[in-house]
């Protein structure tokens, strides 16, 4: 059982509210997105593995059995080509091993906002069965806490 946490600190939504048909139909898998508050958020890993892709407005982390979570930051937001996004890791981060909480990107939701954006953040087991996400968290959560379990 891999333990999912929360990249950051907001009010968890399901997928099926999340404003793209990708994620809301679970096209790229399962999981749960938080919509956060608009204000500055260092972004973290939400499990410990490998950093499989880094790009400024997402990333993907592999564990030890390789599975794969996506973390998007808003929707659409690849079209602001990494304008109100920091990378916080030391050069591309690809191949780099990271521990679950550790600090990958810097993001204020409120600028993707007032460009037009939506700023939920959809965290998602890549490729998993409907059936293998569980104990998603309901309400608030809280950067680094279980946002998911993945059996």
């Amino acid at each position: 059982m891999l333990s999912v946490r929360s990249p950051v600190t907001g009010a968890v939504v399901g997928l099926s509210e999340v404003p793209d048909p990708v994620f809301a139909r679970g096209l790229v898998g399962p999981g749960a997105a938080v919509t956060p508050a608009h204000e500055p958020h260092d972004v973290v890993a939400p499990v410990e593995g490998v950093v499989v892709k880094l790009q400024p407005h997402a990333f993907v982390i592999a564990d030890d059995e390789g599975r794969g979570v996506l973390v998007h930051l808003g929707i659409d937001t690849v079209r602001l080509d990494g304008a109100g996004f920091e990378t916080l890791l030391d050069g591309a981060g690809r191949g780099q091993r990271v521990a679950a909480g550790t600090p990958l990107l810097r993001w204020n939701p409120a600028d993707a906002w007032a460009r037009g954006f939506a700023t939920t953040v959809p965290v998602v087991a890549l490729d998993a069965g409907e059936e293998a996400v569980t104990r998603a968290a309901v309400g608030e959560v809280t950067r680094g806490e279980r946002l998911f379990q993945w059996a």
